[in-house]
C-alpha cells in the first residue's frame, strides 16, 4: 500500500479518536506526556538542560559575555534567544538559517521571558551606557516529536535557572554568581481537532490539527503571552477554556522544573 495512504489513514484514525476524547498513545486530551529535565547537560555552557517530552528532545544552552547595552535600555543587560531546528530532528528540516518555525519557537520563548520579566536585567549592568552582561539562549531541538514550544520554554528557563556568570572569565567582581530570576515562565499549547482540543500534541497529532494557541503564564498565573498558530479560529469560550487548563498545566510544569533543578 501506497505510503501516502497509510499516513491518510493513521491521520484519519487519530482524528476519529480524538472526537471519542481518547488519544492513540491512550492519554486523555489534557494530558501532557513525561517530562524529563537534565540540567548542566552542556559542560562549555554558562548553563544548560536537555528536556524530553516523549519523543521530542530539545537542549539548551545559555552563553553570557560583556558587550554595549542597546542605546534606549542603557542601564539594562541584554537578552538574546535563538533556535535552531537540527536536520536530524525530523526529514522536513533541512540545513542553513533559522526558518520559519524556528524564528517563531525564538519569538515565544523570547516574549515568555522578556514580558514575565524572570530575568532582572537592570542587575546585569555592569557600568550604565558601557558595559552591561548579554544572556544568549540558543535552543536546539534535536528530536521532533511535536510541541516544541513548550519543550523549547522548558528547555531554555532550566537552562537559565542553572545558569553561572561567568564573572572570572572577564575579569569582573561578582555581585552575584548566578542570574536573578523573578519567576519561572510556561507556555502550554492546545490543538483543535474538529470538535477535540487536545494539549501536548504530537507530530502527526499537529498534522491534523485546525488551529493552535499557546498560553504563556508566569509564577502568579498571569497571562504574559499568547499565541495562536495554523488557520482555523477559536471561539471565545473556548480560549476561556484554553486559557484555563493552560494555567492548571503550567502549575503542574512549574513543579516538575523546579523538582529538577
Amino acid at each position: 500500500m501506497d505510503e501516502e495512504i497509510i499516513a491518510e489513514i493513521e491521520k484519519d484514525y487519530i482524528f476519529d479518536l480524538i472526537q471519542k476524547g481518547t488519544r492513540s498513545d491512550e492519554r486523555n486530551l489534557e494530558e501532557y506526556r513525561d517530562i524529563n529535565i537534565e540540567t548542566n547537560y552542556v559542560k562549555k555552557a554558562d548553563g544548560s538542560a536537555k528536556v524530553s517530552l516523549g519523543d521530542t528532545k530539545v537542549v539548551t544552552g545559555v552563553k553570557m559575555e560583556t558587550g554595549e547595552p542597546f542605546e534606549d535600555t542603557p542601564d539594562q543587560g541584554v537578552l538574546i534567544t535563538n533556535a535552531e531546528l537540527n536536520a536530524m530532528a525530523s526529514p522536513v528540516y533541512e540545513p542553513g538559517p533559522p526558518g520559519k518555525e524556528a524564528t517563531e519557537i525564538s519569538r515565544v520563548v523570547d516574549r515568555g521571558i522578556r514580558e514575565s520579566e524572570a530575568i532582572d536585567l537592570k542587575s546585569l549592568c555592569i557600568e550604565e551606557g558601557e558595559e552591561v552582561w548579554m544572556v544568549f539562549v540558543d535552543v536546539h531541538v534535536i528530536d521532533q516529536g511535536g510541541n516544541l514550544f513548550d519543550v523549547s520554554m522548558i528547555s531554555a528557563i532550566s537552562a537559565l535557572l542553572t545558569a553561572e556568570i561567568p564573572y572570572e572569565q572577564y575579569d569582573k567582581d561578582p555581585e552575584a554568581t548566578s542570574l536573578n530570576i523573578n519567576t519561572i515562565p510556561v507556555s502550554c499549547t492546545a490543538l483543535k481537532c474538529g470538535n477535540g482540543i487536545i494539549y501536548d500534541p504530537t507530530y502527526i497529532e499537529e498534522r491534523i490539527g485546525e488551529t493552535r494557541l499557546t498560553v504563556i503564564t508566569d509564577s502568579s498565573e498571569n497571562i504574559v503571552g499568547m499565541q495562536k498558530g495554523l488557520g482555523g479560529s477559536w471561539t471565545q469560550e473556548e480560549i476561556k477554556e484554553v486559557v484555563k487548563t493552560s494555567t492548571q498545566k503550567g502549575k503542574e510544569i512549574r513543579k516538575t522544573i523546579k523538582s529538577s533543578i
